[in-house]
């Protein structure tokens, strides 16, 4: 009787040096007293229902906080909502499309609609950002928050890159769901929401853990 022994083979994996590093560009978080927060979709879509998505309570939370700091520093804040049309689960006119109370626009507070995952496309947005003194191409901070992450996160900071401003993503205000991957197998939600984050840090923006690690 003979025993073979197979030897377990260790891979490590090194990352790259990301598209941001590569080029230089700034990595410090925006300091939340300078910048535009930004409020994505923060709709009770995502809180119940087919839209539901992963840790969505506690990031609505987690919104609620930076918004109260935001408020506090006297950060203009911009809410976005995403306008899907009579009795799709975007419904601006029900509760299930309205933006849930705990981060609802105070008086004063612009809100713009949108109908792509990308909040400058065809909105307000810009034009908005204009207004109070954060044109493009200013090279000034936006915070981000809001939801997916996979989808209106991620195009909206990518486009706030394309046109000059600075993206700083509030990881913990933010989140995704589950989705079947290409070759059928199902991606769960929390590997979908650190893929769309990384895709952001490769490029587009700064990710931070939470509001606290904003600049002051």
């Amino acid at each position: 009787m003979s025993t073979t022994t197979t030897a377990k083979t260790t891979t490590t994996v090194t990352a790259s040096a990301t598209l941001r590093e590569l080029g230089g560009l700034d990595d410090r978080p925006a300091r939340l007293g300078e910048s535009v927060l930004i409020m994505i979709d923060f709709q009770n879509t995502y809180r119940t229902g087919v839209m539901a998505l992963e840790g969505a309570e506690e990031a609505v939370a987690a919104g609620a906080r930076l918004l109260e700091r935001a408020r506090a520093a006297g950060t203009p804040v911009v809410h976005i909502v995403h306008d899907g049309g009579e009795g799709s689960p975007y419904d601006l006119a029900e509760h299930v499309g309205a933006l849930s109370d705990e981060v609802a626009p105070a008086d004063g507070e612009p809100v713009v609609v949108k109908q792509f995952p990308n909040a400058f496309h065809a909105t307000e947005l810009e034009k908005t950002l204009e207004g109070l003194g954060f044109g493009a191409g200013s090279g000034k901070d936006l915070v981000l928050a809001g939801f997916m992450t996979h989808m209106c996160i991620t195009f909206t900071a990518q486009q706030a890159f394309n046109l000059g401003y600075r993206p700083t993503v509030v990881a913990e205000a933010t989140a995704t769901r589950a989705l079947t991957a290409p070759d059928g197998t199902v991606l769960p939600a929390a590997a979908l929401q650190a893929a769309a984050l990384t895709t952001i840090t490769d490029m587009f923006g700064v990710v931070v853990p939470t509001a606290e690690a904003l600049g002051a």
